[in-house]
């Protein structure tokens, strides 16, 4: 054991491992081991950020995707799917809302909805930036070209999300259909970085076929990329997916990893996601007690939360919005961080 217990002091030492150590030291983690990595991660995180967890408000505005991801609930086969899209009026208006609560970054996520283009994100983006100048602008709108990437940057979008999901190309062919590829989302991600965003990325966790060499190459293209945000989630199956029988991916790996990418990239800004939520009443809880640092309170419309599952069970689709934050910030607050409602850049820059 002792051997693994220097892999971890290892990471944080020189903050990467070979593929080979990686594999290793995913495939024989323990809770004693566990334990020691989040210590670690937890003194990291508080290094740079000290006892601050960043909320961002979450605006899923469509469920409409053009794209037929084996995984996910809204994909477009998915025909028991009930969809939605807000307008641009009624994106603002969860805007306002966050902002009277106090948040000052907006998440605007969606599936791939043919019905935004590049014109009219790029005016929505304009919008928000113009009503609300002192917040951060988070999309998170799947894959576009360069020039678009672009248009959206030049109106006022300060950050973009793009999880790769794995790194594997053949792990990515069994999870996604033909028309998308890794290499593709890759360079998406390349693209994200050399135009000035503030790039995050992410994988999940248990997701079928995966395997811990795979984490490792998920791994070491986080070192690589050296994103300002990293978003890992477990796994979990929607009954109306191909993956509706596959075994979720577990708390105590997703736990794990949160504290090696903490070790590995100190300074990266690390969500406690929804999905950990899900999988455990407390899950965000140990997700901030393994390293993560940012949560996403959600200020869709009440109307249409329970629309948006990319995955079964989610969490939170019943709350306003001002009961979604409050009851994080309480049990935030009983771990002993405190929530931080500022722009909250990374300082992975």
């Amino acid at each position: 054991m002792d051997r693994y217990f220097r892999l971890i002091d290892k990471l944080k030492r020189e903050r990467t491992l070979s593929a080979a150590e990686w594999t290793d030291l995913i495939e024989h983690r323990s809770q004693e081991l566990s334990e020691y990595l989040f210590s670690l991660a937890r003194e990291e995180q508080g290094l740079y950020y000290g006892k601050d967890i960043f909320v961002r408000g979450l605006i899923e505005f469509s469920n409409y995707c053009r794209n037929d991801c084996l995984y996910c609930g809204i994909r477009r086969s998915n025909r028991n799917a009930r969809r939605y899209r807000l307008d641009e009026d009624e994106i603002l208006s969860c805007c306002h809302e966050g902002y009277a609560l106090g948040l000052r970054t907006f998440v605007l996520q969606s599936g791939e909805d043919a019905s935004f283009t590049r014109d009219r994100l790029t005016n929505l983006v304009r919008r928000i930036r113009s009503s609300f100048p002192d917040c951060a602008i988070t999309l998170s709108v799947g894959e576009w070209d360069e020039a678009s990437f672009k248009a959206f940057f030049d109106a006022g979008a300060d950050r973009y999300l793009l999880r790769h999901e794995t790194y594997n190309p053949e792990h990515y062919a069994m999870l996604h259909p033909p028309s998308l590829c890794a290499q593709n989302r890759r360079q998406c991600l390349w693209s994200l970085k050399k135009i000035g965003y503030q790039t995050g990325t992410g994988f999940m966790v248990g997701a079928p076929g995966q395997t811990p060499e795979y984490l490792a190459e998920d791994m070491l293209f986080l070192k690589e990329l050296n994103p300002q945000m990293v978003g890992i989630g477990p796994f979990i199956p929607h009954r109306d997916t191909p993956f509706k029988n596959e075994t979720a991916g577990t708390l105590e790996l997703t736990l794990f990893l949160l504290g090696c990418i903490r070790l590995m990239l100190p300074k990266v800004l690390l969500p406690a996601t929804t999905a950990l939520g899900t999988i455990h009443p407390e899950g965000r809880e140990l997700g901030i007690l393994a390293g993560a640092n940012v949560v996403m309170p959600n200020l869709s419309p009440q109307g249409v939360r329970k629309d948006y599952l990319l995955y079964d069970n989610k969490i939170c689709t019943g709350e306003e919005s001002a009961q979604c934050r409050d009851s994080l910030e309480r049990k935030i607050n009983a771990i002993g961080y405190r929530t931080v409602t500022d722009r909250g850049d990374s300082l992975n820059l």
